[in-house]
């Protein structure tokens, strides 16, 4: 699931994420991208696996709540219905004192010759405490387990 400085997540497209022009809605890709990042830094359960990156505890009791403060998304080419997975590749742009920015490339199936690239995003997160709803610092566990992925942002084509 890790590669260098990227963690490579296979995310399954439903044919419920398809529009009437018959390639993912721009909607779905959102939630392609938050499956993603679910399965990229949430604990495992027992008797599931998860990558090193894996360190949040999920759900409100867990103290820390994760919230977007900004998304942004490139799309590059429609991505159409698919039974393989698309890859989605995941690195961080920065890690800040609360906040951390999270860098996404949608790929098709990484077994496929003719890669495509689909989109790219990028996402700020921001750590919160759950009772008192003001930003929380990233803890030594979780810089010690992100800084190997942390990379260069993306550049936007089109901004």
């Amino acid at each position: 699931m890790t590669d260098g400085r990227r963690l490579h997540v296979p995310i399954h497209l439903r044919w419920g994420d398809l529009d009437a022009f018959n390639h993912v809605n721009n909607t779905s890709m959102l939630k392609l991208l938050e499956e993603a990042r679910v399965r990229a830094f949430w604990k495992a359960e027992e008797g599931e696996t998860a990558p090193p990156t894996a360190v949040l505890n999920s759900g409100i009791e867990a103290g820390t709540l994760t919230l977007i403060a900004r998304q942004e998304i490139e799309y590059l080419a429609p991505v159409p219905y698919q039974r393989r997975p698309l890859e989605v590749q995941m690195w961080f742009g920065k890690l800040g004192g609360s906040s951390l920015e999270v860098c996404y490339e949608v790929f098709n199936d990484a077994e496929n010759e003719a890669r495509v690239l689909y989109a790219r995003s990028t996402a700020v997160i921001v750590l919160v405490d759950a009772q008192s709803g003001r930003p929380t610092r990233i803890t030594a566990e979780m810089r010690d387990a992100w800084t190997p992925y942390v990379g260069e942002p993306i550049t936007y084509a089109h901004r």
